[in-house]
């Protein structure tokens, strides 16, 4: 949705579609290993988590990582060292499946047995913006509840025109200045 934010920037407004944000913020609830994957501890720890189950071997195999059984038993038994392209791809198979594995959890916890998660929307950032070009418009606090298991399934396949319309559907709860807010600086909530 462009809304009368079609030309963000125009004035030196600064913000992100509403659905982009929407997605960094159910990315940021997921955490993992801290360790880098060039670290001994960071490639050991996403080696154990990946082979645990079915699951981490598919991870592996959609991430690029097509190594004999051998060579994945020497990487587990650390007597070889995958190369730099390997580790990176084992990096991206763990978040991968790291994501796939929270998201029952994020939707119950956004869901919060139906009640919804509150939510915090900053608008765009017109701090650059000139005063006669400024448009009044606060930060809002929203109850979201209905959409959560649709966003963090568009979320983990990556469907932003999913993600679109579901910012939609959040933010025409605000009101009648709803499209205010098809972009802005950020979101957030406590769930």
């Amino acid at each position: 949705m462009a809304g009368r934010w079609m030309d963000l920037g125009m004035f030196n407004a600064h913000g992100v579609p509403g659905a982009d944000a929407l997605g960094a913020a159910i990315e940021n609830m997921v955490t993992g290993i801290a360790s880098p994957v060039d670290t001994d501890r960071g490639l050991s720890a996403r080696l154990r988590y990946l082979t645990k189950t079915d699951a981490g071997y598919e991870a592996m195999d959609r991430a690029g990582i097509h190594v004999s059984p051998r060579t994945l038993m020497a990487w587990l038994a650390e007597e070889r060292t995958p190369n730099n392209a390997n580790r990176t791809r084992l990096d991206a198979a763990y978040w991968d499946l790291r994501r796939r594995n929270v998201a029952t959890d994020l939707k119950h916890r956004l869901n919060n047995d139906g009640r919804g998660t509150r939510v915090e929307i900053n608008p765009v950032d017109q701090s650059g913006v000139d005063r006669k070009h400024q448009r009044d418009v606060a930060s809002r606090s929203i109850n979201v509840r209905g959409v959560w298991d649709r966003a963090v399934d568009a979320w983990l396949d990556e469907d932003l025109a999913e993600l679109d319309a579901i910012w939609d559907q959040i933010i025409v709860d605000i009101g009648s200045e709803y499209d205010a807010y098809s972009n802005v600086s950020s979101i957030g909530w406590a769930a």
